[in-house]
Formats: C-alpha cells, structure tokens, sequence
C-alpha cells in the first residue's frame, strides 16, 4: 500500500520531466533568446518608438527604415506588447521567459515557477493600470490596457474607488509576496534602535566582564574647565581632543577568578592639535608656532597666500561696460511695420447664420445616432471655427470619433477634423472649415504684443491659432524644423513667414542665414541682405546656394563650424551658446585666445528632396551630423519638402526634427510620414497648417507675406550700411583636395596608357572602369585615376558623378604622348 501512495512532488516531478532532456535544452535556449531579445526590442522602443511609429502599419513594405535594434519585427512586437499592451510592466515578461528557459535549460522542476507566474502577472496588470491612472499624458508608461482598465474601473466606482481598489492590490502584494507585515516593521524598528543606542552609549556588560571601569578614563568635557593630570601628562586646554590607546586599556587576566589592578598597563594618551573653525585664519607672512606641554612636539603652520580683491573681467565692466556685438553697426535700423500690408482691416467676421446652422447639423448627426449632447460651443478662427461638444454621460469618445465623415457630409464641408479629446479641456472638438475665411496678414502677426514683447532667443510668428491668437514659437527651443506638404499649400509662404520674423526681431550680429534655394527663384529676393545677414563660402559668388553640388561642400563647412563652436564652448566651459554669450559680453574670454561672439546660424533648405535624388547621403549624412549636436551652438536647421515619403523624411531625419509643420497633403499617409499622426489630409489649403512639437498638435492659420513686402523689407535692410562681406563660414578641404598630383613620369604605372586609352574610348572617367576593364584592384586603379588626373586626360573629383575626360579620341591621346616623349 505505502508503494502505491505517492507524495504530490514526485507525481509533479514526474510530469516535469515528460519531455526529452534535449526538448528541454532547446526550449529552455530558445526562450532565454527571446526574452534577450524582448528586453532589446522594449529598451529600443522607449528611445525610438515615436520614429518607428509609422513604419509599425508598413511591415510588408521592405523599403520602410526603422531605428528599432531588433529591425521592424522588434518595432512591432514592441509596439504590440508595450504600447498596445502593459506599457513598462511588460518587462515583467523578460523576467519570466528568462526564469523559464532557464529551468527548463538546467532541468529544474517548473513547479516552482508557479508562484512567480502569478505574482507577476498580476504586478503586470497593477503597475500598468497605475501609469494609466497617473500618467495620462504619456500612455505609453501604461500601456493601452492598462489606460482602458483604468477609463473602465473610472466608469463604475471613480477615480477614488479606483484609487483605493490599486492601494488594496499594492497591500496584497507586500503581504503576501513580499511578507511584509505590521510584526515584522515593528521588529526592524526596534532592532534599529538599538544599533543605534549601543554605538552612542558603550554597553556595561563589556565593562562588567573585564572588571575595568572604563569611566576612570574619560575625556573632560568642554564644560569641566579645570586641569587633569594623568600618568604625568598634563592637559590645559579643554577644547583640545585625544585619542586612547583601546590596546593598552585591555587588561591582562591571571585566573578566572580575580584581577590585579595593578598589573593592569596604564593607558596613553596622545594629544592632537585642532584648529577651530570659528576663528578666522591668520594673515602673517611669518610661520606660526604652536606649542605644547611637550617641548619635543614643535607644530609649524604655513603661511597663507596673497588674496587679489578685484576681479579683472568686473574691472573692465565697470571701465567699459558690456560687450556690445551690434557696435559695429550701431545705426542698423529695424524694418518698419508698415512695410508690410495689412489684407484684411475689419479682422474675423461672424456669420451668425452659418454658425446655428452647422450647429444645429452637427446636433443632428449626432442624435441620429443615439449621441446626446449636454453643451455646445463655437470658437470662430480666421478660416476655421472649432465646435466644442460636451456630450452626456455616458457616450464613448470613440463613437464620436467613428463619425467623422457622417457630420463632413451633412454639413457640406471639407475637411471635418475631429479632435477627441481636446487636450487639457473636457470636451471633444469638431473643427469646420468657414465658407468665408478671413486672411491672416504678416502685419498683424509681427505688430501682434505678443510677438513683440516675446523674450525668446529666436521668436517666429507663425500666424493666429484657431481662438484668434498670434502663434509665436521659438526656433531655439525646437531645435530644427521640418515643413511638407503638398504642391501650392503654402511652404514657399511659411519660409517667408519664419525669415520675415527673424529679420524684425534680431540684429544682423545676433543671426545669420544660410539659404539653400535648389527652385532658384524662391529665396533670390534676400540676395540684397547679403552683407547683413547672409553667410557663405569664402570662394562662393553668391550667398544663396542654387547649385547642388555647393550644398555638400556648404554643409560639410557648416560641420566644421559646428566642431570649432564646440571647442570653444569646453575652452570657456559652458554648455551652451546663450551661456558662452554671456560670458563674452562679460568680458570674461580673451579675443586674442581666439574667442569671438558667436551668431545664431539657422539653415534652410527649401527643396530637400531635390537634394535627396541628386545628392543622396552626401547631404543626409552632414544634414543628420547637424541635427543631432548643433543645437548647443546655436546652428538650428529648417528644411521643406514636398515629398514626404520615407526615402525622403528618413527615420534618421524625423528623430532629430522634433518639431514639424505640415501643410495639406493628400492621403493619410503622407500624414503620418510627417506628423506621426493623421490629420494634414483634413486640411484646407492656402496656409492652413498643423503644427507639432511632441505630443501637442495646433492647428494654425499661416501668416500670408507676398512677394512685393519681401522685396520692400529687403530694400530697407540692404540700403543701409553693412559689413565689408557677408559671414564666411570656415572653408571645407575634401578628401580629394589633399591629394599631391604632382607625379614624375618614370614613374607612372606600366598600365598606364593602356589605362587612358580606356578612359579615352570610353569618355568617362572612373575608377570602376578602369576595375572591370584592365582587371585591377581598388588601390591600384585610384593610383592610375590620380596618375590621369595629375597629367591633365581627367579632371578633377566632382562627388559622385564621373570625371570629366579632357581628351577627345585617340588621335588627339597620341599626339598628347608624342608631345611628352619631346
């Protein structure tokens, strides 16, 4: 009978082990990989989940670039198990797929596993629902389960039920997987206590044992002034510290039983001179002597050091004053605000009419589909007027959502934009476009006092939001700006918009502009600020670059610009330009060590794409180098496109251009490639533009500046008095550049009029040609490129297009040979 009866663990051992040892082994590898590459996939997501968020819906599409480490399936498992699912408790799940693999790996009984399962699934479900509760602004923390667990616990017992439900679960938690109880922090309290007594009061039992009285010993108090004589040292100071000899204190044990004193060693004490701090140090050039009982024991004490009151760089404050960059042109005159036209002088009409109407469309829509409405509110922009509905309790936000093409087609508009929720307001917004719009003028952006009274490194009025404000932001805080959209939408405007506010607001010595027009007719109006404003090439004619193949070479200089900023940020030791500004115009960095105040340089690119298809990573490389580290020294980028596909806006670009501005594009897509989101293929056109710096998205009204007002601006700033030439950007050396050509004759390569005969026949000059057709590897075929180069048959380097072949066809190769054998 006793062998028939078996204990619960050998039938769960024996269960255990139904599997191969090899199975096992596999298995357990298996999912130790795959919770390493979990744990890959969830860190990736949190540094590049917001880039990757468009390429999630395009997996099958090979073309798309994601920046996750574990490639687009680690975006979208990510995707899945954090954001769609527990947020930051799903690495809970890396644990137990570890402790999983493991066991089985090892052979361990996966029994025991049982208890960490359910513990932490359900610590997964409680942390989750805990962001969603907390953090409602970044839902990624909680997951979307737990944001929708928490909206569902809200909806029955409120946000204190739901409170009080998540610190009941945190209790089960602590009591019966962590076994905490009210016991246990009662004992650890006690315990602490005394530790804390026994180190502050010796313990008698010590003293008791040895039979020594340890308070014989004891040093006298700063209150006992009188003196103490102790084995023939005297002490006079009572302020003065000692330090016992705890060796010789230990007495010496004849029997168990009884212990002479006398026997005993007498205890040492050596005095230690200390200096208080409260006395102030002395000033004497001579060294102080300090004496003591012991005339062998002599204490000398060094002499302080000169102590300079005045500061140098206060001193030339206060003789010159501050630095002043804008003294050379002292007489610069800001442009006038009536050089800009005003459109529109009787500002936003109200159509009463319209208004009822679309609400009372909007109502309707609504209760044709069981949707109640508790309050309505309108809010007229200047071509666009957002309804807020606050709809009765009970109705999901989703619901409404689903519907907006219901109310587009009752109420007969284009782009119905649905914004549920309004965020920091409780109510659900419906933006409808006005039969009428009203146009926002340059004018009344840059007259606006909240433009003019901005204190912001680079200020921008972008145009007046939907209730009617003037839209500034500030380019500095950015850092970069990306502007798409659709052909005709407005990007050519809002680059003047942007200009047209720094030119208003900055002194020609505070910002310069390097402007890359590959259109050749958007950005030539500036030409006349040239020498105010305007930064280029020290070997370039004109200031605006057209040709694209200057674009490489200006942007490579920028990079070296940017690394010379940087060594002058650590030589002064500031983080930042605003910082090493002011320390410059404190006269606290020497001109002769090479410091100078350094301007804002913003970069704008008004065709990036047409860069993109000629240039290719030429330009992204250094464009992406920018991105990334100019903004501390003050070089802020500003590109425009309209093309926003990925090959184009690369994920490279998107997660170094936090701030973005979309125009009308046409598919929802497009949107996304932009915006992470959907909403610019709801747009109206004719400036009408989404804006988007993190989370927020604000729509706004585009400022309109036609090219007449430009031209006067430019005409005011450019008949003033300027500097010699415009601000020339450190020249860049190519690779190529630093190549001697200069090779004597005897000693060309024996391939080498077989080599330019190739050349010749071909006529295009290249290295992968001379590769195929002689058979040659890399090195020795650049050596005879160099080698044609130096004797005149190619020309130079040219990016990476082919060298021009300067000889016409063999006839013309011969008579080059025969020239140089004469």
């Amino acid at each position: 009978m006793a062998k028939k009866i078996k204990s619960e663990s050998d039938l769960s051992e024996k269960r255990s082990w139904k599997l191969s040892k090899e199975y096992k082994i596999a298995i357990g590898s298996l999912l130790v990989l795959f919770s390493i590459a979990l744990l890959v996939a969830f860190i990736s997501f949190y540094l590049h989940g917001q880039a990757d968020q468009s390429a999630v819906d395009q997996l099958d599409n090979r073309n798309t670039k994601v920046s996750n480490w574990l490639g687009k399936i680690g975006a979208y498992v990510a995707d899945l198990i954090v954001y769609q699912g527990f947020g930051v408790a799903s690495f809970l799940f890396v644990r137990l797929f570890f402790l999983t693999g493991l066991y089985l790996f090892l052979g361990m009984p996966l029994s025991k596993l049982r208890s960490t399962w359910f513990w932490d699934l359900f610590a997964m479900i409680i942390v989750s629902i805990i962001f969603g509760f907390f953090a409602t602004s970044a839902p990624e923390l909680g997951g979307v389960i737990g944001y929708e667990m928490n909206l569902l616990s809200q909806d029955y017992i409120g946000k204190t039920g739901t409170l009080l439900v998540l610190i009941f679960g945190l209790v089960i938690y602590l009591i019966f997987k962590i076994k905490i109880s009210p016991d246990s922090i009662h004992a650890f309290i006690e315990n602490s206590k005394k530790e804390i007594e026994s180190k502050i009061t010796p313990s008698p039992e010590k003293s008791a044992t040895t039979g020594y009285n340890l308070e014989e010993y004891a040093v006298p108090t700063p209150e006992e002034e009188k003196d103490e004589e102790l084995d023939g040292i005297h002490i006079k100071s009572s302020s003065s510290q000692f330090e016992i000899n705890k060796e010789a204190l230990k007495p010496t044990i004849s029997s168990s039983s009884e212990i002479n004193l006398d026997s005993l060693p007498k205890p040492i004490v050596e005095p230690v001179v200390t200096q208080s701090f409260a006395t102030p140090p002395s000033i004497s050039k001579e060294p102080t002597i300090i004496t003591t009982s012991d005339e062998a024991f002599v204490i000398e004490k060094a002499e302080e050091e000169d102590i300079v009151e005045e500061n140098l760089a206060a001193r030339l404050v206060a003789d010159f004053g501050l630095f002043d960059p804008t003294l050379e042109l002292s007489n610069y005159k800001f442009p006038t605000i009536d050089l800009l036209k005003e459109y529109s002088s009787g500002g936003i009409t109200i159509n009463q009419e319209e208004l009822e109407e679309n609400k009372n469309k909007i109502v309707d829509t609504l209760r044709n589909y069981k949707i109640e409405i508790a309050q309505i509110k309108a809010t007229v922009g200047p071509s666009v007027t957002l309804y807020e509905i606050v709809p009765e309790a009970g109705i999901r936000i989703s619901k409404i959502k689903s519907l907006e093409d219901d109310i587009a087609l009752s109420l007969s508009a284009l782009g119905i934009r649905i914004i549920a929720p309004i965020p920091g307001k409780g109510t659900i917004g419906i933006e409808v476009p006005n039969k009428n719009p009203t146009m926002v003028s340059m004018k009344s952006a840059i007259g606006s006092a909240k433009f003019q009274e901005a204190e912001m490194e680079l200020p921008i009025a972008l145009g007046k939001t939907i209730s009617n404000e003037t839209f500034v932001v500030d380019l500095a805080k950015m850092p970069h700006l990306l502007m798409a959209g659709a052909t005709g939408q407005g990007k050519s405007v809002g680059l003047n918009a942007v200009l047209t506010s720094l030119l208003y607001k900055k002194h020609p010595a505070e910002v310069k502009f390097v402007l890359v027009d590959p259109k050749k007719v958007e950005l030539t109006l500036f030409n006349k600020i040239e020498r105010h404003y305007l930064a280029k090439l020290p070997d370039c004619d004109d200031a605006i670059i057209t040709d694209n193949a200057k674009v490489v070479n200006t942007l490579n200089s920028l990079c070296v610009e940017m690394d010379n900023r940087y060594s002058l940020l650590k030589d002064a030791m500031v983080r930042n330009i605003k910082e090493y500004n002011d320390k410059f115009k404190a006269r606290k960095l020497n001109p002769e060590n090479g410091h100078r105040f350094l301007p804002y340089i913003v970069l704008v690119v008004d065709e990036f794409a047409d860069l993109i298809m000629t240039a290719g990573k030429e330009v992204e490389v250094p464009i992406a180098r920018l991105a990334q580290l100019a903004r501390a020294i003050g070089i802020h980028l500003i590109i425009a496109t309209q093309r926003p596909s990925v090959n184009v806006i690369t994920g490279l670009i998107k997660a170094n251009f936090p701030a973005r501005i979309a125009f009308r594009v046409t598919s929802k897509i497009d949107s996304r490639t932009i915006l992470d989101t959907q909403g610019a293929d709801q747009l109206i056109g004719r400036g009408d533009l989404l804006y988007s710096n993190g989370n927020d998205v604000v729509r706004v009204q585009c400022a309109f500046i036609d090219t007449p007002e430009v031209e006067r601006i430019t005409e005011f700033i450019g008949s003033q008095k300027a500097y010699a030439t415009a601000y020339l950007l450190p020249e860049f050396v190519g690779e190529e550049s630093g190549i001697n050509l200069d090779f004597d004759i005897s000693e060309r390569d024996s391939l080498f009029r077989e080599a330019a005969e190739i050349i010749v026949n071909a006529q295009q000059g290249s290295a992968s040609l001379l590769q195929r057709k002689l058979k040659l590897g890399y090195n020795r075929a650049g050596r005879l490129i160099d080698q044609l180069e130096a004797a005149g048959i190619v020309g130079p380097f040219e990016g990476s297009k082919a060298r021009n072949v300067n000889i016409s066809d063999m006839v013309a190769l011969d008579e080059f040979f025969n020239n140089e054998q004469n």
